[in-house]
């Protein structure tokens, strides 16, 4: 039991919230790109990354794992982000700010994503066992790192605040 649930309820929890916080994330990280704001989208996003941050501390454990570290980045990251939108309301430098912030917690998520992908998925699992192989580096170098890196320069600069809809 983790917090009231089985070990699978709550695992399973833990795998949605990511999923979302992912694919919210990639709508609204696209949409940074585009210009757009995606209010409702942003919510879902930082609400549901926070969540996949937290609950990943929930799975019992004897010692401070990579996944841990990454989630207490990512938990670092993210009240920023959320400060930044909502209690700086993107004004000035924190526009920057907060894109920035949420490139950063989308790459987090999407970097353990493919962890787990690589430790879970057989073919992959056996391409690189212990995830020092090169096609574990090339995936998350060349594939997520690089990626985000040139998502995050797009959306910085192409992101620009619009004002929000009267009514």
């Amino acid at each position: 039991m983790i917090w009231g649930l089985s070990t699978s309820t709550f695992t399973l929890l833990h795998v949605v919230l990511s999923l979302v916080g992912i694919f919210t994330g990639l709508v609204v990280m696209f949409g940074h790109i585009g210009g757009k704001r995606f209010d409702a989208w942003t919510a879902v996003f930082l609400a549901t990354t926070v969540a996949t941050s937290v609950t990943g501390f929930g799975f019992p454990f004897d010692q401070l794992l990579p996944s841990h570290k990454v989630g207490i980045v990512s938990l670092l990251v993210l009240p920023v982000a959320i400060a930044a939108r909502y209690a700086f309301h993107l004004a000035g430098a924190w526009r920057r700010i907060y894109v920035i912030t949420a490139a950063i917690a989308l790459y987090l998520n999407i970097f353990v994503l493919v962890v787990q992908l690589f430790l879970k998925v057989p073919a992959l699992k056996a391409l690189a066992p212990t995830q020092k192989e090169p096609p574990f580096v090339i995936a998350q170098l060349a594939a997520v790192l690089v990626l985000f890196g040139v998502l995050a320069v797009l959306a910085t600069v192409r992101f620009r605040v619009e004002p929000k809809p009267a009514g």
